[in-house]
């Protein structure tokens, strides 16, 4: 079903709701009459130090993440209304492989995080741009525009070559897994639903297309955004700081204990380098590592992908990603380090 039949069929049909009908609202109501009733015992019972922790946690990276996600589906609402196809495909070089580093380039033009680019990414799919082309989109949009670089700089003034790094780094891993894709990736790992073409019906206005597109990818995309805050909360409320703060000692485990952080931790490209910066006890290259492998998976993005290219996808594309992440930031690290 395309997006413009999805608005087609949305449209009343002039017959009332079901009577007797339970719906989410009446749910919600009481829901917040139940939390108000019982507000004493509820404070109680949630008053608990890593309760509390998990609830910043989860607060935060939603917070943080969701105008990314905003601005994301925005622009993935404009795409599927006011650019055709075919001057998408004008634009790339007809070569995968040689469309993969513009993909990658025109990352630095689009100021977002992770979150942003899974929408876009989804909706150049369904414009007919290749998988590869997409996803190296997806992986280099967060890393290497103005915004995170700028960020990086300001962060880490003391070392200022960690912003080529940075920039390397990440538009290689993203370069590498758009080659990697071109060369092993299988459109039957990727979900039906993210390679559907989309198809334009006459009647439509493209300003109802924009709009109801981008309802659509909120809905489905915000779901997943909260389920991945819910995993990095919990990670960070059940793995030990002293277990980190000890393997993050010596440099080998240095650059594996940062990689998981990274995973863990979920934060907003633009923010992370703020929290690199700080943990000055280690080197620069594992916490290089962490701002490469950050924006390109973590528990949130995880969630992201499997919700909107499905589980099979995922499950392929995330630990691909971690480990060509790690290798790209250690050779922009030595090179600019």
């Amino acid at each position: 079903m395309t997006i413009t039949s999805e608005i087609r069929d949305s449209r009343p049909s002039g017959r009332g709701p079901l009577r007797g009908k339970i719906t989410s609202l009446e749910v919600l109501c009481l829901l917040l009459v139940l939390a108000l009733v019982l507000q004493d015992w509820l404070v109680g019972v949630l008053d608990v130090p890593q309760l509390r922790t998990a609830s910043t946690v989860f607060v935060a990276v939603c917070v943080q993440a969701m105008p990314f996600l905003v601005f994301g589906v925005l622009i993935s609402g404009a795409i599927a209304a006011f650019v055709p196809a075919s001057a998408l495909r004008r634009l790339l070089p007809k070569k995968t492989a040689l469309a993969v580093p513009v993909a990658g380039l025109a990352g630095v033009a689009l100021p977002g995080c992770e979150c942003a680019s899974v929408p876009v990414a989804r909706r150049l799919m369904q414009q007919g741009v290749p998988p590869a082309v997409a996803l190296s989109f997806l992986l280099a949009a967060p890393a290497v525009n103005p915004i995170v670089l700028v960020a990086t700089a300001v962060a880490f003034r003391d070392a200022p070559m960690m912003v080529p790094a940075r920039f390397v780094g990440s538009l290689l891993t993203a370069m590498v897994m758009g080659w990697l894709w071109t060369k092993f990736g299988k459109a039957e790992w990727i979900a039906e639903r993210a390679l559907r073409k989309l198809e334009e019906k006459e009647g439509t206005s493209r300003w109802t297309v924009f709009t109801e597109t981008a309802r659509h990818d909120l809905v489905e995309a915000g779901g997943f955004l909260v389920l991945g805050g819910v995993f990095a909360a919990a990670f960070n409320v059940l793995v030990p700081t002293a277990w980190l703060e000890a393997l993050g000692a010596q440099i080998v485990f240095g650059v594996i204990v940062m990689a998981l952080l990274a995973v863990i931790l979920a934060l907003c490209s633009e923010a992370d380098a703020f929290v690199a910066v700080s943990m000055s006890a280690l080197p620069l290259l594992p916490r290089l590592v962490f701002l490469v492998v950050g924006p390109a998976v973590d528990v949130k993005l995880f969630a992201l992908q499997a919700g909107t290219f499905g589980k099979s996808f995922a499950l392929r594309f995330a630990p691909a990603t971690f480990v060509v992440a790690i290798a790209s930031a250690l050779v922009a690290g030595v090179v600019f380090l």
